[in-house]
């Protein structure tokens, strides 16, 4: 379901998947090629929310914002956001991995080539630094991602496109 707020309405690229359980509201932008799956919600409401190319964002997960300065969210291209994440008023650079059911709170920036893993609590103001893998709760940085790590983010974005593709294909909503 899409919603508006005022004159604040989504605008999401024709070639994208939003599952129809999804609810985007307000100024919520998503690039080409990206999805959004089932019971997912995106709240632009007091703050704008940016999702890239090539981005998934899997079921259950949230998506908000402050309404303070800086407090938008922004997701680059190639982000694989797992299972019932929660993302609050934050900035994840291209080609990161959001393992299943973690926390990015206020003002964390994530740089690109990341991962942080499943469970995660990324607490506010935080800084992750390129190629980095960081775990737990509250999350601390573990050590740097090997290539083939790296080539799996990637990979990962690139699976769930395939499988937007399957989901056309079969007119599956």
């Amino acid at each position: 379901m899409l919603q508006n707020i005022q004159k604040n309405a989504p605008n999401i690229h024709i070639s994208c998947f939003i599952a129809n359980s999804t609810s985007i509201v307000g100024t919520v932008t998503i690039s080409k090629c990206s999805s959004v799956w089932y019971n997912c919600t995106i709240r632009g409401d007091v703050n704008w929310i940016k999702i890239g190319e090539y981005t998934n964002i899997q079921d259950n997960s949230v998506i908000h914002v402050d309404h303070r300065i800086n407090g938008q969210t922004e997701i680059g291209n190639n982000v694989t956001i797992g299972h019932k994440c929660l993302l609050h008023a934050c900035k994840i650079h291209n080609n990161v991995l959001i393992g299943m059911g973690s926390i990015i709170m206020d003002h964390t920036i994530i740089h690109e080539n990341s991962i942080v893993g499943s469970g995660s609590l990324v607490t506010k103001n935080r800084t992750i630094g390129p190629n980095e893998l960081w775990l737990g709760s509250p999350a601390k940085f573990v050590r740097k991602l090997s290539d083939e790590e790296v080539t799996y983010i990637y990979q990962s974005a690139k699976n769930y496109h395939q499988l937007v593709e399957y989901y056309k294909t079969h007119n599956i909503k």
